[in-house]
């Protein structure tokens, strides 16, 4: 009877030995072992914003569509910045018109100059004869052919003047030009923007735009999910980033079920805003008078790559979904990158 006690007394003590140790395991492992339920697929999303104002005319995608990159996705006004191509053509027309009048202009003050000038010296000359002759020539005379060399000279000087204001103008007109040039480059720029199109592969959301909208340059219209940019983020608590490694390996289960994916460790964040604000209005540290007993162990981000490549067929990412994180730490052997 006593030896039946004893037997009893011992497989209790076992089990209660056995489900104290697979308690302890398992506490460690929720505790310590690198995995987490709090896990974020992630992606980059582009807000699809037009570079010019104007009515929608043509919407070539539907929400959740996928789009290829340079695939148009709407159409703004396209007639009117045609219009405004136009107009910037002829003004540049009529600035190349007006520096060819002025290079004429130019021509025509160079002609008046020279001749001027041949006026001057011929004036100039025969005042000159009769200064040598003022023995014979009356009074009057002489007077008379200085008067005219003088003004022969001012008529010169007048003629290098305007050759001078036809250069400026020449200036002006080709500086016409190139205002020209640079407001058809601009408006060929805003006729090419009225055409919105997909800045690379992705899957359009959020879908806000129809045909009749005004829409207005740089607000956001839709959201692209750039198709080749998802990962995951991980939220791992502190006490479990001892035993997580860039470079380690990862089990990523969603929540939705299906295939498990594949990924790797990428990166570990190395800053997280605090629960409260550390510094005063006068830039002391404002430190809290109390302290909680129980301390609750900080989340810090771990982004993780999905390897796409070996990823099952079939498979649906959506940036937002849950998921669970496991990470294989590999030995100390096999550490061959470095934390970031």
């Amino acid at each position: 009877m006593k030896n039946t006690q004893y037997i009893r007394f011992a497989i209790t003590a076992v089990l209660v030995l056995l489900a104290v140790l697979i308690g302890y395991g398992l506490w460690r492992h929720y505790m310590y072992s690198p995995w987490t339920r709090d896990g974020r697929i992630r992606a980059n999303v582009v807000r699809i914003a037009p570079d010019v104002s104007g009515l929608v005319t043509a919407v070539n995608v539907v929400d959740n569509q996928q789009v290829k990159k340079g695939d148009v996705l709407f159409v703004i006004d396209h007639a009117r910045y045609a219009d405004a191509v136009e107009q910037a053509k002829a003004n540049l027309a009529a600035a190349q018109a007006a520096t060819v009048a002025a290079q004429a202009n130019i021509d025509a003050a160079k002609a008046t100059t020279t001749q001027s000038k041949t006026n001057f010296a011929m004036y100039a000359a025969q005042s000159k004869r009769r200064q040598d002759l003022k023995d014979v020539v009356s009074n009057e005379d002489l007077t008379n052919s200085r008067a005219t060399a003088d003004a022969a000279r001012a008529t010169w000087d007048k003629s290098r003047a305007g050759e001078e204001q036809a250069l400026a103008a020449q200036q002006q007109a080709m500086a016409a030009v190139k205002q020209a040039r640079a407001a058809l480059a601009t408006a060929e720029l805003n006729l090419q923007r009225t055409e919105v199109r997909a800045p690379n592969d992705g899957y359009i959301t959020n879908l806000l735009v129809r045909v009749g909208d005004y829409a207005s340059a740089g607000a956001p219209r839709l959201a692209l999910i750039d198709s080749e940019t998802f990962w995951v983020d991980g939220y791992f608590e502190e006490t479990k980033l001892p035993h997580v490694r860039v470079g380690d390996p990862v089990d990523i289960r969603l929540m939705s079920g299906g295939a498990h994916l594949n990924g790797t460790v990428e990166g570990i964040a190395r800053g997280i805003a605090g629960a409260v604000d550390p510094t005063g209005t006068d830039l002391l540290a404002n430190i809290n008078p109390t302290f909680n007993w129980v301390r609750l162990a900080q989340r810090v981000p771990v982004r993780v790559r999905i390897d796409t490549d070996h990823m099952p067929a079939g498979t649906v990412l959506v940036a937002g979904q849950t998921a669970t994180l496991i990470v294989h730490p590999r030995e100390s052997g096999d550490d061959t990158a470095t934390a970031r």
